[in-house]
């Protein structure tokens, strides 16, 4: 039986897809299962993948009709064969120790969570989300959601979890940004979580990403409950946010590709920008309190 098992969704990343495995093929922790999911791709990634595997028998591979991020994840679950399991995107890549400094962390503090730094690499530049410099225990929420760094940073793929938590926490599936649905429901239900220094997650910064790309409708309204829930879930734990953290966008209006208006929402109050950041109205709408008659 491996140590970890990782997931690696796979849809459409030739560019990128080998750079992701090299970096988990090289990890310092030998002993790990590496679970490719592939998502229904249409380009050539599917016939790179098939080529690592041939050469490294730790690679599985499954094919799946298209189902997004969420069932691709669900999907790879069902074939883990180890007591920890992570997840890495296909167009990311990890530090050649990423899994050691997280396996030998969670098993010797018994977490059941173990996360690490993580790294937004642009093509010239990169940029900490946030940089673990020593070993951190906490079995508080507000100390697991504080130094997850949450809201700001809802991120699954910096973690390694025990498998019997993700299992009987499976992602909402059809639904953009279930990172943020998910992660801060995990972090609750972790007895204990480990911060861990020296080990690193880089993240792609894609122009074809969902949080890049134009939001459709569908986007706009995954992105609005998201962060509804998240906010509802500050609430019910009683974890204070600030006035900007509970201002979500409800709306984007473009004509074309341009961005004509951008709706945002503080508690009962709608603020209208145009062009996304010139302010023109506020308008508030409580709701209807019926009269008690008795």
């Amino acid at each position: 039986m491996p140590k970890v098992s990782v997931i690696v969704p796979v849809f459409n990343v030739a560019k990128y897809v080998g750079q992701c495995l090299e970096s988990l093929l090289k990890q310092t922790l030998s002993d790990i299962e590496i679970i490719i999911v592939n998502d229904g791709s249409t380009d050539n990634s599917l016939s790179i993948c098939e080529e690592y595997a041939r050469k490294d028998d730790r690679i599985k591979i499954y094919t799946k009709q298209n189902g997004g991020l969420s069932s691709a994840r669900n999907y790879g679950l069902q074939y883990v064969n180890s007591p920890y399991v992570g997840f890495v995107d296909s167009d990311d890549w990890v530090s050649v120790n990423f899994y050691e400094v997280l396996y030998d962390s969670i098993t010797a503090n018994d977490c059941d969570i173990a996360a690490t730094s993580a790294l937004r690499m642009h093509k010239n530049s990169q940029k900490y989300r946030f940089n673990y410099e020593k070993e951190l225990v906490f079995e508080d929420l507000t100390n697991k959601i504080k130094y997850s760094n949450i809201p700001k940073c809802c991120y699954v793929w910096n973690k390694l979890y025990k498998t019997e938590l993700v299992k009987n926490n499976l992602f909402k599936e059809n639904s953009y940004y279930e990172d943020v649905l998910w992660t801060p429901e995990v972090i609750k239900q972790a007895h204990k979580i480990v911060f861990v220094p020296n080990g690193f997650y880089y993240y792609r910064a894609n122009a074809n990403s969902i949080v890049k790309t134009r939001q459709t409708d569908k986007k706009q309204l995954d992105f609005y409950t998201a962060q509804k829930n998240l906010i509802k879930f500050f609430d019910d734990n009683g974890i204070k946010l600030t006035e900007k953290q509970k201002t979500v966008t409800k709306k984007r209006i473009y004509i074309g590709n341009v961005l004509l208006l951008k709706i945002k929402e503080y508690n009962y109050t709608n603020m209208y920008f145009l062009f996304g950041f010139i302010p023109v109205c506020r308008i508030t709408k409580y709701p209807k309190v019926e009269a008690y008659h008795g």
